[in-house]
Formats: C-alpha cells, structure tokens, sequence
C-alpha cells in the first residue's frame, strides 16, 4: 500500500494533518509556496524593536473548544491574553464590543444594564422583524446613531460593500453587553503562544515522517504519486480557476515604528471617513508579558483581492455562494483530494475552527483507511 501523503499548505490545516498522519505512521510531504511555514499567522521577530510580529495582521487565539486548546498546548506555551478593542468614531474613544460605557459614554448617560437596554430596544427599528442584511440587523437591534457611529461606514472599508449587500450573520458575530465587560471574546480560552505563532506551527509539524518542502508550488498533475492529497489552497486555484475567481478581501499593511507606546492598546479601529485605514494594531501589546523600549504599529487597509495578492476574507454574497457550488461540485469528482480549512472551503474559519476540523479530517481519513472506504473531498459541508 502506498502511504504517502501529500499536503498542500503548511498553516494550521496542514500542519495539524500532517502531524496526526504521520504519527499513525503515514509519510508526509507538506507543500509551502511561501518561503516559511505558518500561513497568514506567521509570526517573527522584528529585528529593529525586538517585538514578536504578527506579519499578515494580528491573531489572537480564542476557543471554547476543549480538544483544540488541549492540542495547541500540546506544542507551544500559552499565555493568557485578553483582547480589548478600542474604537475611534466623532472625534472620541469608545470601547468594542459596544458595552455598558459605550451605551453610556455616547449618549452621555449613566444607565444601569436594565435601563440600557431597555433605551436600546427603545432605538431599534421595529418594522424590521426578520433582518436579512447587515443594515437591518444593526437598524433593528442598536438602532441607527450607534449603526452609523460604529458599524456603517468600517464596513465599507472593510468589505468594500454597502452594508445592504453584506448578509446579516455577519454583524451576529459582533454583540453587545449591557456590563461593563471589555473582553472582546466571550470564549472559555484566551491566549497566546509565548514565543509566536510560528513556532507553534513548527512544533506541530516536526514530527517523523514529515518532510516540509518550502517556496514549492504543487502540482496537482502529481496527486497520483500519492495515496491522499490534502488541499488548503484556494479550492477555485487547484481548478485552474475554471469557473471564475471566487471573490475575497486582502490587507495591505502600512508599517511603522516609534520609540515608547503609541496607541497604548493593541487595536484601535478608525470607525469613520477621518482616516482611511480601518484600524492600527500595536505589535507589543500582543505579548504584554515582554518589555520593549521601541515599537512597531500597522495601519490596515482592506481592498478587493486581486490576483497576485494573498487572500485573506471570503466574501460569500449569495452569488458568490452560486459559483462555489460549482467548485464544490467539481471537487466531489476528484479522486483522492480532500479540501480544507479557510481557502479549500472558502469558508471565514477562527483558529481554533481551522485546527478542530483537521483533527476531524485527520481522524476521518484514518478511519477511512481502516474500513477501506473512500475519503470524501469535504469533511464539512461548505455550502451548509
């Protein structure tokens, strides 16, 4: 039996892969077109200030998830961290999620939970019952000065789409407290590797029977030397994008450094036209546990992506939804390739998400393997 595996990717999808085969005694070649492992969590240190770097843009690891945070403390050390966003909207600072100060500090007041939310209810638009958009839903469940001040015009420097063509579920990722509770996550879990995310990815992947192969594109006229290939590319790419490019969001990145502390906060968001990047992200409050006399900052643009960029946000608009039906439907027909994580689902997957579904996908393959049955090209549904 031939039990070499190929692996397309070395992020968390392939990395997690790759260490559950090989550990049951597959043999792994993993694939990196980039010249490091570690995808768009890639992390190092800058050399200038000496902070530990979020190159693509910051992840912070959040989870309820119980065997995803055992797995990832598995191969790195975690350190507790919390993220409290700021917001930037009319010339003042709030905090994000809107919360109890928000609600009061925007509408000079000082309510209690019962009274804030009752005046927020007061200020939703009750002709909206059933929300399908992102304005709807922020019309009818904060009201139009908060959707406005906050929401409205952020996310159309994000998306680069009015929110009338953004769908709803969008905005229920975002809540709203009536405490004065400041964590941006509500997860059990929350932390961060103490020496960066790539790290991690390598302890995860430096395992027996790996063999990591970086700057090196896969060919998918070579699936046949191997038992499996496991894709986390883009799913319309490994189709040579027959049916059309799928559409997705990409960040460019204006870097810049300072002596001291510039923001003091990890991530501040510019919610209005004041400025035209959509938020700036101060590297050294990532690891709070280190100290650095300089520091390092990005300014974050998003733009559509284009065809020599990095892909970073699914976009998924109905018709978006129409054209990767089509993809899905052509990898259903490709034998001995299975789809994963962001970019083989065209899915928006969390840390913590990406990691759970390759451990399912690993324990799939492997019970495949042992009932002699065929792996199917997606453990997850991506049109569900």
């Amino acid at each position: 039996m031939n039990k070499k595996i190929a692996i397309v990717g070395a992020g968390f999808s392939g990395a997690v892969i790759a260490n559950q085969l090989a550990q049951a005694g597959y043999t792994v070649e993993v694939f990196e077109s980039r010249p490091h492992i570690a995808g768009n969590c890639h992390s190092e240190r800058d050399a200038e200030t000496g902070v530990m770097l979020h190159v693509y843009g910051p992840h912070i690891f959040h989870t309820d998830n119980e065997r995803a945070w055992e797995f990832v403390n598995r191969y790195a050390e975690f350190k507790p961290f919390v993220n409290r966003v700021k917001a930037i909207t009319k010339g003042q600072v709030f905090t994000l999620p809107i919360n109890l100060l928000t609600i009061n500090q925007f509408f000079g007041k000082t309510m209690g939970p019962a009274e804030a939310e009752e005046f927020l209810q007061s200020l939703g638009d009750k002709t909206i019952e059933n929300p399908t958009t992102f304005e709807e839903q922020a019309l009818r469940f904060v009201g139009r000065e908060l959707y406005e001040a906050f929401f409205k015009t952020y996310t159309v420097k994000q998306w680069g789409l009015e929110p009338s063509e953004l769908p709803a579920s969008i905005l229920k990722r975002l809540p709203v407290r009536f405490n004065y509770d400041d964590n941006y996550f509500s997860h059990k879990y929350q932390g961060m590797p103490a020496e960066g995310y790539t790290e991690l990815v390598k302890n995860i992947i430096t395992v027996p029977g790996v063999t990591v192969h970086l700057n090196t594109r896969f060919d998918p006229d070579l699936k046949s030397d191997y038992e499996h290939v496991f894709y986390s590319g883009p799913i319309d790419a490994w189709f040579k994008h027959a049916e059309g490019r799928l559409p997705y969001r990409t960040l460019d990145f204006e870097t810049f450094r300072a002596t001291g502390d510039y923001q003091g906060n990890a991530v501040i968001n510019y919610c209005d036209n004041e400025k035209p990047y959509t938020r700036i992200t101060e590297h050294k409050h990532f690891s709070p546990w280190e100290k650095h006399e300089k520091t390092i900052c990005y300014k974050e643009y998003s733009r559509q992506c284009e065809e020599k960029d990095i892909p970073y946000y699914p976009i998924r608009l109905a018709r978006d939804k129409q054209q990767l039906e089509l993809y899905v439907n052509l990898a259903k027909k490709e034998p001995n390739v299975t789809f994963v994580g962001r970019l083989g689902t065209y899915r928006y997957l969390d840390m913590d998400v990406t990691i759970n579904e390759a451990l399912m996908t690993a324990d799939k393959f492997l019970d495949c393997a042992r009932d002699k049955a065929a792996m199917p090209a997606f453990v997850i549904d991506p049109l569900a």
